[in-house]
């Protein structure tokens, strides 16, 4: 399979895209050594139990009956054999989840997965998610993206922020976490790295969003690259939010330039500085959408972990369960578990997450225990102390045939010995995660810094990946 984005290393040169990108999706199968792939988009994580039935069909009836989880949130059918592409096309399109078949790779959104669901919740950013998924599949310039670019949603708590967008709104916490983003309040858009941001409005959140890719498909067109993603792009033609602005204004969206909020999220604290004044350079095209709101109301309550598995209290006396699946690959009967949980004991609905997991929202406090031993006892990760949690592999042999080895099994084998990271080399931070590669594509890698395991012809090679280290001061141990 094509390997994962990534942030491009610090010092190298933009790519030159000649084609376009070979990004497999649910009417595009990637033929892999296994048999075809599809990945099936699921803009935000979210299933209704009726979509999830029918993945479960589609794994059982069409594919080697597993389901992997992507790191965005993504579902992949694997084992396909040729010819399979109607009947997948029928099931997927009469569960509701090929709304347009021109647009489906491009339907790459990923927002925060307990938004709205816990105790503190900051504002619930789904409804950005449904209602930005809506217009891309209106828009006909949008279907020029390729199978890469991604939009990320988070709620104000940090968690999504910082998985590499190429176009980021957070919203932001006025430490009272009750109004859904719907109904008021502002938001932070940035595009790839970009310091800088615009403050707009939240229900102006969505359209504001898919005018930066547009600007962003502008941007790429004058570069004459073939730019598949923001960081792609030459820096004379980097997209910056002034050049956002100016799409906005077009479109008659108010924003407010933020000059510098480079490092205001973390994983798992949200803000963590007060947002700058208004640059006034920014003109008089530009306006607060809220300029009477409080650029901050302090620190707000801690939210929720959404990266770890357990039960998550929720406001209204409702639990939601997080569970993580081992390596990311569920059978279907674990699927059918989760999907037969959400429809008797939760909200009858399924969100996917980033880190491999599934969140089943709606559970009386009640059940919610019970309930989660039943998820634990068919073998899915509950706990954070298991020792699978924060693990992760790319798919190896014998799936994959550029890798050098079977990954999985090795990983499994190091995992019982109690020794998940080769030589027992520390993590570079708490809660970093370990990242098993077949070769140096190290597809499905995660963000920010983590520990990479690669499969070497000289056994595997341990090194500590930075983001905003070039690959030369990286630390790296063979092993």
């Amino acid at each position: 399979m094509p390997p994962s984005p990534s942030i491009r290393p610090l010092g190298s040169a933009p790519p030159l895209r000649d084609r376009g990108d070979a990004c497999p999706g649910a009417l595009r199968l990637h033929a892999a050594a296994d048999g075809l792939l599809a990945r099936v988009r699921v803009p935000a994580g979210d299933l209704t139990v009726r979509q999830a039935a029918a993945l479960a069909d589609a794994a059982e009836q069409l594919g080697d009956g597993f389901l992997s989880l992507t790191s965005r949130g993504n579902v992949e059918l694997r084992g396909l054999p040729d010819g399979c592409d109607g009947r997948l096309a029928g099931l997927l399109g009469d569960a509701g989840l090929l709304p347009s078949a021109r647009h489906e790779r491009i339907r790459n959104i990923l927002a925060s997965p307990l938004a709205g669901l816990d105790r503190h919740t900051p504002a619930d950013v789904r409804w950005w998610a449904r209602r930005l998924d809506a217009l891309l599949c209106a828009s006909e310039s949008a279907t020029a993206l390729s199978g890469r670019f991604l939009f990320v949603l988070d709620d104000g708590r940090g968690d999504v922020a910082a998985l590499g967008g190429d176009v980021s709104l957070v919203a932001e916490r006025d430490g009272a976490g009750e109004r859904t983003a719907a109904d008021g309040g502002t938001a932070l858009l940035r595009v790839g790295d970009d310091p800088a941001a615009l403050r707009i409005a939240g229900p102006d959140a969505p359209r504001a969003a898919l005018a930066a890719a547009e600007a962003f498909l502008t941007a790429a067109e004058a570069s004459g690259t073939g730019a598949w993603r923001v960081r792609e792009l030459p820096q004379e033609h980097a997209l910056t939010a002034r050049d956002v602005a100016g799409a906005l204004r077009a479109a008659g969206i108010a924003a407010t330039h933020v000059p510098d909020v480079a490092r205001p999220f973390t994983a798992t604290t949200g803000p963590t500085t007060t947002h700058p004044n208004p640059d006034p350079a920014a003109g008089p095209t530009t306006t607060d959408p809220n300029p009477n709101a409080a650029p901050a109301a302090g620190p707000a309550p801690a939210a929720a972990d959404s990266s770890a598995p357990g039960v998550v209290e929720g406001a209204d006396g409702r639990h939601a369960l997080a569970v993580l699946a081992p390596l990311g690959r569920l059978s279907a009967a674990q699927w059918r578990l989760l999907t037969a949980t959400a429809a008797q004991h939760g909200s009858g609905e399924l969100r996917l997450t980033p880190w491999r997991g599934v969140v089943l929202p709606g559970l009386p406090a009640a059940a919610a225990a019970d309930r989660l031993a039943a998820l634990s006892a068919a073998g899915l990760i509950t706990d954070p102390s298991s020792p699978w949690h924060r693990l992760g592999a790319c798919t190896g042999r014998p799936g994959c045939a550029k890798s050098r080895t079977d990954v999985r099994a090795d990983l499994a084998h190091a995992v019982a010995a109690g020794a998940p990271v080769p030589g027992g080399s520390p993590a570079p931070a708490p809660g970093a995660p370990v990242y098993w590669s077949g070769c140096e594509r190290r597809c499905g890698h995660p963000h920010g810094t983590w520990v990479g395991v690669l499969a070497t012809a000289d056994g595997y090679q341990v090194s500590v990946v930075r983001p905003d280290a070039s690959p030369a001061t990286q630390e790296t141990r063979p092993q």
